[in-house]
C-alpha cells in the first residue's frame, strides 16, 4: 500500500507544466538536411532499444541517466535553436525527457547560471557605474523544444535507409 502512494506521488510530480509541441518526421528531416542543421539537436532517450538504429547526428542519452545529465544538456545545448527529444514511440520517455529538460533549463535561466562557467556573473562598467552583465544569452531564450511525433519507430518507417 505504501509503495503505491510513493509511485503516485512521483507520477504527480512529473505532470507537465508546459505544453510540449510535437514535430513531424518530415519537419525534422527538412531541418537536418538544411543549412541550419547545426542549430538543431536530436536527443534519443531510448535505452537498450537504441541498438536497432538511430537518427544520424542524434545524441544518445538513455532516460535512465537523464536526471543527472540534465544540467550538462542544458549547458551543452544552450545555443541550439531547436531541441527534439524522442524514444521508440515518443509516448512516455521522450515527452518526459523533454519536460525534465525544459524544467531544468527554466531553473538555470531563472538563476542566470547558463553556459560553461561555474564562477560568479561577469561584472562590467556602464556609464561610470558597475553593473552585472546578464549570463543568459538571447539564443538561450529563443530555444524551441519538441518531441518527435511517433518516435524512432515512425522515423524508421519512412527513413529506414538513412538510419544507422
Amino acid at each position: 500500500m505504501r509503495w503505491t502512494v510513493v509511485v503516485q506521488l512521483r507520477r504527480m510530480s512529473m505532470a507537465p507544466t508546459q505544453a510540449i509541441r510535437r514535430m513531424q518526421r518530415e519537419q525534422l528531416s527538412e531541418l537536418l538536411l538544411s543549412k541550419d542543421a547545426s542549430k538543431v539537436a536530436v536527443i534519443d532517450v531510448r535505452g537498450d532499444d537504441h541498438v536497432g538504429g538511430h537518427i544520424h547526428t542524434s545524441q544518445h542519452v538513455p532516460s535512465t541517466t537523464l536526471d543527472h545529465k540534465i544540467p550538462e544538456l542544458v549547458r551543452t545545448l544552450a545555443e541550439k535553436e531547436t531541441v527534439v527529444f524522442h524514444c521508440a514511440l515518443s509516448q512516455e520517455r521522450g515527452p518526459r525527457a523533454a519536460q525534465r529538460y525544459m524544467q531544468g533549463r527554466a531553473k538555470k535561466m531563472k538563476s542566470g547560471d547558463v553556459g560553461g562557467s561555474t564562477g560568479p556573473p561577469e561584472i562590467g562598467i556602464k556609464d561610470g557605474g558597475i553593473t552585472k552583465i546578464p549570463a543568459v544569452s538571447d539564443k538561450m531564450k529563443q530555444q524551441e523544444v519538441f518531441v518527435l511525433d511517433k518516435g524512432f519507430v515512425g522515423w524508421q518507417e519512412k527513413y529506414s535507409f538513412c538510419s544507422t
